[in-house]
């Protein structure tokens, strides 16, 4: 019923063109996934939930000559340092992210302390991008949405952008890292000392 209530209102009461329910592996009913499938929703591919120290992190990656590390905004417009990375994500994950470009900049304008989004350049093009959401209240920053191209893959740009987004979570006093990591990037996350707790499988709802 809860779902049912909760598809009617997103598909009669408002104009979005889609939505993610994301589930966690240990929610409950078990066959939650069977009745989010009934009413429309597609699964998506299922990832890993990981926490660890931010300390563990935040180590020296050295990372090619022609690559450079920032936070968006620093040196740049923050509006273009959004869309390069946000259109690179979107080609690495093959779909648009679940956040716009227009919320996005918002959450970085309105809680710039709160929000950040780094990146990584090689002559001026965005190879890999990340953010990083610090949880007010808590010990805990969780970072989202790391991508890197292809051809950039194996000299590590991920990690170093990682360690960039997890010593400034530091400096704001987090404590704790948490991520939903891919098949690519929990290896990764796992052999810094981060610790595998649940998965989490996105259901996705788009207006036909």
């Amino acid at each position: 019923a809860l779902i049912e209530a909760t598809m009617a209102h997103f598909r009669d009461d408002t104009d979005v063109s889609s939505l993610e329910w994301k589930s966690r592996g240990h929610d409950a009913p078990e066959d939650l996934g069977d009745h989010l499938r009934a009413h429309g929703l597609v699964a998506q591919d299922r990832e890993t939930v990981m926490i660890g120290e931010a300390q563990l992190l935040a180590v020296d990656v050295a990372v090619p000559d022609e690559v450079t590390i920032r936070r968006a905004g620093e040196g740049s417009d923050l509006v273009s340092d959004v869309e390069r990375a946000s259109a690179m994500q979107d080609a690495v994950f093959g779909q648009p992210s679940g956040m716009t470009n227009e919320a996005l900049l918002e959450s970085l304008t309105a809680e710039p302390r709160l929000v950040e989004l780094w990146l990584a350049e090689a002559g001026g093009q965005v190879v890999s991008a990340g953010r990083i959401d610090v949880v007010p209240g808590t010990d805990f920053a969780g970072i989202w949405g790391g991508a890197t191209l292809a051809e950039w893959r194996g000299r590590g740009i991920y990690r170093a952008l990682t360690a960039a987004r997890a010593r400034s979570a530091l400096a704001l006093g987090v404590r704790y890292i948490n991520s939903d990591s891919t098949d690519m990037s929990r290896p990764i996350l796992e052999r810094s000392g981060l610790l595998p707790v649940t998965t989490t499988t996105p259901y996705v709802w788009t207006r036909p």
